[in-house]
């Protein structure tokens, strides 16, 4: 798929059909989220792929929107330090995440895997499931799997806010 392609098939899926998703599809998916630009060169994130069954319905229940990751070929979760919200350092890692986030959901559409996106309510129960350490948090998760309903192609009508009223030149 071309880079417009994908940003334009790109969307939330939240039905997949049972298929599992190749290691090097998911390994290049990883990759995109890697190679994300952070601030400084910070990379604020770590990773974590779940791709086990139980495991997924377990981590579909650390949010209450969250049914979608149980139905799920694999969901990576975004682990962070666990920053003051008042500071510098959280605002630029939650923007860096948000970057790593949108690499990693356009290099799956790339591959016409659809993804979609969950936060984390309970951090406790997402510490149990994933193992990571007691100063970091899990920023959030991204579900993968191919769409059971269609597959991934460009929107021709996005349901967005016309270009003329979100663009202003030189000035609003």
């Amino acid at each position: 798929m071309e880079t417009w392609d994908a940003i334009t098939s790109r969307r939330n899926v939240r039905e997949f059909d049972d298929r599992p998703l190749p290691d090097d599809a998911l390994d290049r998916i990883l990759e995109a989220g890697r190679r994300a630009p952070s601030s400084r060169n910070w990379q604020p994130w770590d990773f974590v792929v779940v791709t086990d069954r139980a495991q997924l319905e377990q981590l579909a229940t650390v949010w209450r929107g969250g049914s979608h990751i149980a139905t799920s070929a694999a969901t990576i979760a975004l682990i962070t330090t666990d920053f003051d919200p008042a500071s510098r350092e959280f605002g630029i890692a939650r923007y860096d995440l948000g970057q790593a986030t949108m690499a990693i959901m356009v290099a799956a559409a790339d591959l016409g895997i659809g993804s979609g996106h969950s936060a984390v309510g309970d951090q406790e129960k997402a510490r149990e499931l994933l193992g990571f350490p007691e100063d970091r948090v899990a920023a959030y998760l991204i579900d993968l799997g191919y769409p059971a309903n269609r597959p991934l192609k460009p929107i021709q009508r996005p349901d967005r806010r016309p270009f003329d009223e979100v663009v202003h030149r030189g000035t609003w």
